[in-house]
């Protein structure tokens, strides 16, 4: 078996894994958003592994929970961006002509918009939640993507296969189907993965501001604004939240490192 295809194997079987956990854990835990008012500020311990934050609710219960919604939120991002900047940056890598040019152009213009004041507009306009993080995301999200399925499609489009096709009379689309996109498919999922690790930087940071998913939903950037009152007395508030934060972010760095060295 090919190191590609073990590290294939090995995504499939963290995801199932993963599904399980959050699927099934939670169900052994305690309500996460029910209070309990006699069990306020408790530090970790066996009855709470995580302790317990301000309205006695489980650190745990609430973090597993949230995790439910930050990493579906992002997985969810990563998709809708990932297929959307790919599908640009092929059209404009493979057509000639001013408009395939200037598509990455206006990556780069789109890139340079700051993805918070874009959350806050948002959220100006149809209120905090998760549509507002959704369009903050999605609206830059799609220019990386854009970036890389162009310089691959363009450096692909110049193999003498793609020309011996197009000289067969091959149709772009076949031509994209076939010969161009199995190729880059291996480069762009690395290039997901190191993805997944910024999104889900940007999704908590744009919670911790406020302008996710409210009170008393559990998500992680969410929890962690909640607990920093409560920093210095009950660091476990924070500590939680950000460490799963930091912890999937960097797992996913190193997966995508990894894809993108062993393809």
């Amino acid at each position: 078996m090919s190191t590609m295809r073990r590290v294939r194997w090995r995504l499939m079987a963290a995801a199932v894994a993963g599904g399980v956990l959050l699927g099934g854990l939670p169900l052994l835990l305690p309500d996460p958003v029910a209070a309990d008012f006699g069990s306020i500020l408790v530090p970790p311990s066996w009855g709470h592994p995580l302790g317990t934050d301000q309205l006695g609710r489980d650190v745990a219960a609430r973090l597993l929970a949230g995790a439910r919604l930050t990493l579906g939120v992002t997985i969810v991002t990563v998709l809708l961006t990932g297929i959307a900047g790919t599908v640009v940056g092929l059209i404009a890598g493979y057509r000639a002509g001013r408009v395939a040019r200037a598509l990455p152009r206006l990556a780069d213009l789109v890139a340079s918009l700051p993805t918070i004041l874009l959350g806050l507009l948002a959220t100006v306009i149809l209120g905090p939640g998760l549509t507002s993080v959704l369009i903050a995301v999605c609206l830059v999200g799609w220019t990386p993507f854009a970036r890389q399925a162009y310089h691959l499609t363009v450096r692909e489009s110049a193999q003498d296969h793609v020309d011996a096709a197009r000289a067969l009379g091959a149709r772009p689309a076949r031509v994209l189907a076939r010969h161009i996109v199995p190729t880059i498919a291996g480069p762009l999922v690395a290039h997901a993965c190191v993805r997944f690790a910024g999104t889900l930087l940007t999704v908590s940071g744009l919670s911790f501001l406020g302008l996710g998913v409210q009170p008393p939903t559990p998500e992680w950037g969410a929890m962690v604004a909640e607990g920093r009152p409560y920093l210095f007395g009950s660091p476990h508030l924070v500590l939680a939240p950000a460490l799963a934060v930091v912890a999937t972010a960097t797992l996913a760095t190193v997966l995508g490192r990894r894809l993108d060295r062993d393809r």
